[in-house]
Parts: C-alpha cells; structure tokens; sequence
C-alpha cells in the first residue's frame, strides 16, 4: 500500500515528501520500526512518540506521521501532520489492514465485570455451530482456535485491526471482543464497525485513569453510541445504567433481567457448586454455573445469540454443555471437602456478588473464607472498600497480595485495613506472602467450608516491582490440597 492510499480516508493538515513512497506496516512503539513502515507519533499517557521519532527513522521508517514537524526533517522520509493523531491512528490502522470488520460480523462487551465470561462463551457458542470465530479478551486471544497471548483487554488499535485482519484472513464469520473504558476514551475502537454490543454492569472500576465515577460511565456509553443502525444493542435492565447506556444509540436496543419485564428473562429454581437449574425464556435449563451475576452473563449470551438469529432451543442446548471461563467462579475440591472458589473479582461489586453466591449455596452449613489482596499503583480509593465487603460477607478473611506492582505489598494492605473498625479487624489475618495466606486458609478451613480466592483469577503470574514472576492461584490451592494438577 502506498502513503497516498493509506491516508486517502482521513484529512490531514499538511503532507510533506513522495506521498507514493510504499508502507510496510505502521506502528506506534518506535522498537516495532522496521524499513518501510510508517510510524505514528501519539501523544500517550506514559511518554510521547514525537520524542522517538528520531529513534524511528534510524530504524528504518520511511514514513512519519505526527501532530508537530520535527525542526529538521530527514531526508527521503515523508510526513503527514494531523491536528490529533490519537484520532486517525485507528482509521489509518483499519484501512491497512483491509477495513476487517467489513468482512465479519463484531460483537463487543462492554461493563465492569462480565465481559470476559460472556465474550468467551459467544466465541465458543457460535464455533460449536460450525462457524469460524475470533475472540479478543482479557484472558486471551484466538483465531479460530489458535491462541494468541494478550496482557490487555483491548489491544491499541494497530494491534487490534492486525488481530482483526488475521481473522478476517482466516475467513471468520464473527468476532467477539472486549470492549475496556480505555478503549473508548483513547479511540482505539472507533474506526471498526460492530454488528452489535452489550453491556453488562458499573460499578467503581479505573478511577485512577478516569478520575471520575462519571467519566468512567460515559466512556462505555461512547460505545453504544457509536453503534451503527443495524446493529443490535443488548442491555442489563437490572442494572441502574442499563438504560443509560443506549439512550443516544441507533441500534436495536433489546433488554434482559433477573428481575423486572424484559426481552430476555430468567430465574434460579435450584442451584448448588456443581451448577443451577434455571428457567430461561419459560424452560428449564441446566447450566454448569452458579450465581445470579452468571445468570445474568448468560442472558446476555442468550439475548445476544437471539439476535444474530439463532433458535431458542439451539442456544439453550448450547448453554447447558458450557463450562465457567478460566479464572471465573472456578470451584476446586480437596478430598476433605474444603472447596475452593477461584474468582477474578477484583472491584468491590464483583467480590459481592461471588461471595453472596457463596453464602446462599452454603446456607450456613459451613464458614466461608475469603483471602484477597487489591493491585498496586491503581485506583486507591477503592482498597478500604475491598476490606469492608470481604468482612461483612466473609466468616474469616485472610488480606494479602495482588499485584503489588511497583507499590510496598504492606503499604496496599495497611490501606485495605484502614476501611475497618476494632471489632471488624477481629476477623482478619495480614499475610504479606500471597501463597502462604493461601495456604493458611486451606489449613484452617474445615470440611464444608468455603474458600474463597479472589482478585487474580485467570491470571499465572504476580508483578512485584516491576516484575512478573510465575504465580496461579489454581496451584497453590491443589498443592495445598495435595491434589496432583
């Protein structure tokens, strides 16, 4: 593709230099470079690419794009200036790789917790229909089957359009995605065109990026609203902002609930670790999940499915063969019957909705433990708030680390303590060490106890200044166990 070709769709200010030079690929990390690519300069919230455009064309970038002309230009490179580059990167990236979601259908989901569990069972829903499908989640991405790592919900949109276009060049029909706050409020989505979009629940998430309770809600509304006519708008009546949400869409908007008239309804008739009965759109169904928040994911998967014209029946069969995604309300036995409970929950919301299933399974019947840290160098004011809903709804609560990143372990503990009173502070024991405040719960608990690990989930690994090392909640609980993997 030449330079002339790859900005014909946008409007830039000022072109200067062969604007039929060949690109080979455009990036936004200056390390990516190599000869004939085009390299964006964006202005990020860690650093701005003007100051590596240097960096770039030693690399071998032929092509510049940028808001501000460096003093000197090199020559034989071209540059197109833009008013905001954060603006087009997405529209330039999308044309690159062959407009993707022109070829495929895109649903994407978007609220604080959920997305992860009801992206991947549309994904796997709709393969064992026998189509061909792509996902981009939190836990990872696939093509077809074929993984592909990730370590963010919603990659930058150079990075999206070429995971898109490898599935596009796969000949997947459909695609289901994550759709983060992030990526809205930096325009990494808004070049792709989504066939539909649903929306889970808010509550308090990324406040340390958004500022703002309102900030945060009216970056997944940017979603809804730029959904096309045509597309479809699943949305959760039981949550406040459901209807927010798609108040300004132009899409078919079609709502589901637990609790209230609906398009989409379901209620629990039995339930238990192993799974619930439920009736769904008036039949019964049994589903390998637990807990309203899972009936309320799966709604949205059963409103979604729905409107992409599958049967009822089709996508009840479906639902009632399906497993919890990894990390999510994964439940591990010990030969004593201690059960543990694996759980990403890491905002206060999602710790209380894992621990009242918890708590309306065990009936009383047992205690229930909860061991949980909070993530460094993020959102501090909901810490407290982590510790208080732990030891409202918890018998024991073991506090310990998450992700401490580049925070003292102690210094994220002293601030989840500080949310609780003398009497509260009874209930909990501080273990700085995640794998031994593990461990401990696992020891103390009785048979017919409950234990619940919350906050990583999915996740192999733990950041400790900066650094990953090797960390699955899964392992340590089998080992302490003595359950061989």
């Amino acid at each position: 593709m030449t330079l002339k070709q790859l900005i014909e769709k946008t409007k830039p200010c000022q072109v200067i230099g062969n604007d039929e030079v060949k690109v080979t690929g455009i990036e936004i990390d200056s390390r990516q470079i190599t000869s004939g690519k085009a390299f964006v300069a964006m202005r990020g919230t860690q650093a701005d690419g003007h100051n590596y455009i240097e960096k770039a064309i030693e690399l071998g970038a032929t092509t510049i794009v940028c808001e501000t002309l460096p003093e000197k230009l090199a020559e034989g490179v071209s540059y197109v200036r833009y008013e905001n580059t954060e603006d087009v990167v997405g529209a330039l990236a999308t044309h690159y790789y062959g407009d993707p979601t022109e070829k495929m259908k895109l649903v994407g989901v978007t609220g604080t917790n959920g997305k992860t569990t009801i992206a991947t069972l549309l994904y796997n829903m709709f393969r064992s229909f026998g189509y061909k499908c792509g996902l981009c989640s939190t836990v990872c991405n696939y093509i077809d089957g074929k993984p592909v790592p990730t370590e963010v919900t919603t990659p930058d949109p150079i990075t999206l359009n070429r995971l898109l276009g490898q599935m596009a060049d796969e000949g997947c029909e459909y695609a289901f995605m994550e759709v983060s706050s992030h990526s809205v409020a930096q325009k990494r989505i808004g070049s792709l065109t989504f066939a539909g979009g649903i929306f889970t629940n808010l509550t308090r998430d990324h406040l340390d990026y958004h500022k703002t309770f309102e900030n945060y809600r009216d970056a997944k509304k940017g979603f809804f609203d730029m959904l096309p006519k045509g597309a479809f708008a699943v949305t959760n009546a039981d949550d406040k902002n459901g209807m927010i949400m798609v108040q300004n869409t132009k899409a078919d908007i079609k709502a589901y609930s637990l609790r209230t008239a609906a398009d989409f309804k379901a209620k629990i008739l039995e339930e238990g670790f192993e799974g619930m009965n439920l009736e769904m759109d008036g039949t019964e169904v049994f589903v390998q999940f637990v807990g309203r928040f899972n009936v309320s994911n799966l709604l949205a998967v059963y409103g979604a499915a729905r409107m992409m014209g599958r049967s009822k029946e089709e996508v009840l069969v479906a639902l009632s063969t399906m497993r919890p995604v990894n990390g999510r309300f994964e439940s591990i036995r010990s030969k004593e019957g201690v059960t543990a409970i694996v759980d990403y929950a890491h905002t206060p919301d999602a710790l209380v909705n894992v621990l009242s299933t918890i708590n309306e399974v065990l009936q009383h019947k047992g205690e229930c433990w909860t061991v949980c840290g909070a993530g460094g160098n993020r959102d501090k004011g909901k810490r407290p708030i982590m510790a208080q809903e732990s030891v409202k709804n918890s018998d024991r609560v073991i506090i310990t680390s998450d992700n401490p990143r580049f925070e003292e372990p102690q210094d994220i503990i002293n601030d989840m303590m500080a949310g609780l009173d003398d009497e509260q502070k009874k209930k909990v024991i501080c273990i700085v060490d995640r794998r031994e405040a593990i461990r401990t719960a696992c020891m103390m608990a009785k048979p017919g106890d409950v234990i619940l690990v919350a906050g990583k989930g999915h996740e192999d690994y733990q950041i400790i200044k900066g650094v990953k090392h090797h960390f699955d909640d899964h392992e340590v609980i089998r080992e302490a166990f003595g359950i061989n993997a």
